[in-house]
């Protein structure tokens, strides 16, 4: 508001309520003395930079017999390092599928009548340990789950055969027969599509970067694309279930999602593998035959 001559009312009632709230701050400013030096100290600390992430995150120690699932883990890469089939581990915490983990939570790995240093009990009385509070979900739903009781699909343990070209150490995606091959030019024809039984596991044909997991690209159904290098990326169509994400990192051989159904009947996978956006043979690059 502007000062004008002449309005000596307003004027003087404009300055009377200046020195009122003058006082008032001055009053308040007194009390508030204690709090902002406590605040001044709490700022001078914390201008030092920001706290470890460990402590904010203090879950206390592991307890013999369990793992703390780290950020970006999945239940299939914690098992094999350990030797372990990532069913049973499954089973022992519970876990159905998608086999969802949360980076933080505990997940035993050792049978329960195994574990160290514990006492037998009976099933009833198995613990079975819980998330803790604050979790950052590794894995987002993608379909619906299976429905309880029914057995997940066996991956066989045998080492699978692998070809090396391009730098990369190629393996079959899903052991099964080859219902349609490659046909360079034909659009509808720009990857393979192998038999398989509903459900059953499809493999990572090799170590890479999930770059999409979905359903939006027209043509595919349900959809992953694995980013191998800068050159190579594969591609796995038409499934049931995907277990992975976009971001996730995964080695080859390891289940990104469940055989469903082709078009025009019939259960299986399409799979593409392309060089530099471009579709090639993935027959080239796989070993042997099925």
């Amino acid at each position: 508001m502007r000062f004008q001559p002449g309005r000596t009312g307003s004027n003087q009632a404009l300055c009377s309520c200046r020195i009122g709230l003058g006082l008032t701050a001055r009053l308040q400013g007194w009390r508030l003395l204690p709090v902002l030096a406590v605040s001044a100290l709490i700022l001078g600390c914390t201008s030092l930079g920001p706290a470890p992430v460990e402590s904010r995150e203090r879950l206390g120690p592991v307890p013999p017999g369990y793992h703390r699932v780290l950020r970006g883990e999945t239940l299939y890469r914690i098992s094999s390092r350990r030797g372990l089939d990532y069913h049973e581990v499954a089973r022992w915490n519970g876990i159905k599928p998608p086999y969802r983990l949360y980076a933080g939570s505990l997940l035993r790995i050792v049978p329960p009548a195994t574990q160290p240093g514990a006492k037998r009990k009976s099933p009833s009385h198995q613990p079975t340990p819980r998330p803790a509070e604050t979790r950052v979900a590794e894995e987002r739903p993608t379909q619906s789950r299976r429905s309880v009781g029914t057995k997940p699909p066996q991956v066989a343990k045998k080492p699978a055969r692998v070809a090396v070209k391009g730098g990369l150490r190629w393996s079959w995606p899903l052991r099964g027969r080859v219902l349609q091959s490659f046909r360079r030019g034909d659009r509808t024809r720009e990857g393979i599509r192998i038999s398989g039984k509903p459900g059953e596991m499809v493999l990572a044909a090799e170590s890479g970067k999930v770059v999409y997991s979905g359903s939006g690209l027209k043509g595919y159904g349900n959809l992953i694309i694995i980013k191998h290098n800068n050159k190579y990326l594969s591609a796995y169509g038409f499934n049931r279930r995907l277990l992975v994400k976009e971001g996730d990192q995964v080695g080859r051989g390891e289940p990104v999602a469940e055989v469903g159904q082709l078009p025009g009947g019939g259960y299986g996978l399409h799979f593409e593998i392309r060089k530099n956006g471009k579709p090639v043979n993935p027959l080239s690059y796989l070993p042997g035959s099925t």
